[in-house]
């Protein structure tokens, strides 16, 4: 069945200066499907000498990438645009089975992945300089960029292809080599994407994949070992705090793309219908399991009542199951820690005084699965209200005023993104203005685009992902200085 063809036909080996090879250790770990928890396959378990092999590869291939044309580099990226299209459905099959999200989801993530590879296959015939003439007038500056050097990319389980092209598109644009860690839960896309990148014509030792348990053990060591110049990281705060520690000893640049607790305000003269297909898009994506979720729904008191009953009813309306089978909105969460930690947030916020409206009872069986769960007068001191839930739970607090509601979405360590519905223009840009996040979603509920800068503010993160400044995070400026006078 198509099941066993896509996960068969994938490597399950690191891929290191352009060869498939076991583990050093020839060790493993299971890649499970959470929708049963039962094993999917096992994959080589990298050991810190095969993450050194692996940063040894991208140094020694650095100095020729980096000589490379744009348009050589561009060609590879639009070649690997066009086989990602061409194989969707059996990548995103492959994406369902090892993180549960549906199949038009993964489909929808197979799209989004490959234009970022798209997008910085133009950016990659943009990268510019400038000269200009010294005040003096006794010489000239010539300003070129260059590639910052082999770059560490590590990503998360969530959006198992689109965080990978996210890193890899730039870089490979850029000119930089790379070892590139997906998480283990869900290592098989990106194991897949090697494969795709090499068919592409990238070179031996520009892009290399290492799939670990131990994230840190084989990483440390090459943060720390001044080889790479460069790391990019998408995942918690708190990893992204160790992360950023780790990465001054040698002063490596870095990007990261940490958590979020996204505010979702809806004001009285909103469109209810609007808002609610919003709160829909920006809460339900990926059930809930994304650092731009909705994960603080402030609407205003005099629209609470409806609000929260349309969105009810649409939430209650999803189906939930197994990402393969057919109209299946909602799959499972990752693992049990992901699911108890969800119920564990629900629990507290009803025991503080907030209205279970749909949801919130765990169904028996296999899986990993949490139903579509809305909560109303959720107090501003439950535990959900300073922690990513990522789940598909829309926990909605009551607000009366601007100041209040601005005061409120403001009052947390992150700042990723926020969304904000009102038909009143003034409002809008004052509100968009005020709030401490780097994106505003204002009347949508998805901002997320490769041709937009992502990232955050505050303890959300370092730098930008995508558009035309994504890739900027992995060149580094040089001024030449020319002498004129004389003569």
């Amino acid at each position: 069945m198509d099941e066993a063809r896509v996960v068969d036909a994938v490597e399950k080996r690191l891929f290191i200066d352009g060869k498939w090879v076991e583990a050093g250790s020839g060790a493993t770990f299971d890649v499970v499907d959470p929708s049963t928890g039962k094993v999917l396959c096992a994959v080589a378990d990298a050991t810190p000498a095969d993450g050194r092999a692996a940063l040894d590869a991208a140094v020694a291939a650095q100095r020729d990438f980096a000589k490379t044309s744009p348009r050589e580099r561009a060609d590879m990226l639009t070649a690997a645009y066009e086989l990602l299209i061409e194989r969707t459905d059996d990548l995103a099959l492959l994406m369902t089975l090892e993180m549960g999200k549906p199949l038009p989801e993964a489909r929808g993530e197979i799209a989004y992945a490959a234009e970022f590879f798209r997008h910085f296959a133009g950016e990659a015939l943009r990268i510019d300089g400038g000269y200009q003439t010294a005040p003096a007038g006794n010489a000239r500056f010539l300003i070129t960029k260059q590639p910052v050097g082999p770059c560490l990319l590590i990503t998360p389980w969530n959006f198992p292809m689109a965080m990978g092209t996210r890193k890899l598109g730039p870089a490979i644009a850029a000119g930089c080599t790379s070892v590139i860690k997906p998480a283990h839960q869900t290592p098989l896309s990106m194991l897949a994407l090697m494969g795709i990148l090499a068919e592409a014509g990238v070179p031996a030792g520009v892009v290399n994949c290492v799939t670990a348990m131990d994230a840190g053990g084989v990483m440390e060591p090459l943060i720390r070992s001044g080889l790479a110049r460069k790391l990019s990281f998408t995942g918690s705060t708190r990893v992204g705090r160790v992360l950023l520690e780790q990465c001054a000893e040698k002063v490596l640049r870095t990007s990261l793309e940490l958590g979020g607790n996204a505010p979702f305000i809806v004001f009285e003269d909103a469109d209810l219908d609007e808002a609610v297909d919003g709160a829909i898009a920006a809460k339900m994506r990926n059930m809930g399991e994304a650092c731009t979720a909705a994960n603080r729904i402030f609407v205003h008191n005099a629209v609470i009542d409806e609000f929260g009953r349309r969105l009810a009813d649409r939430m209650g309306a999803l189906t939930v199951g197994r990402g393969t089978e057919p109209d299946i909105k909602v799959g499972p969460l990752i693992d049990e820690a992901g699911r108890e930690k969800v119920r564990s947030l629900v629990a507290d916020a009803v025991g503080r005084g907030a209205t279970v409206l749909t949801g919130g009872d765990i169904a028996p069986g296999d899986g990993y699965f949490y139903p579509p769960t809305v909560l109303t007068g959720v107090p501003r001191d439950a535990a959900m209200a300073d922690q990513e839930i990522f789940g598909p739970v829309a926990p909605l607090t009551p607000f009366s005023t601007e100041d209040e509601v601005i005061a409120a979405a403001n009052d947390t360590e992150y700042g990723l993104v926020a969304y904000v519905f009102t038909n009143d223009l003034r409002r809008a840009l004052r509100v968009a203005e005020s709030i401490e996040t780097g994106m505003v979603g204002l009347n949508q509920g998805v901002v997320s685009n490769p041709a937009a800068p992502f990232g955050g503010v505050k303890q959300s993160g370092l730098g930008r992902e995508g558009g035309a400044v994504g890739i900027d995070e992995f060149l580094e400026t040089k001024y030449i200085g020319i002498a004129v006078s004389g003569g």
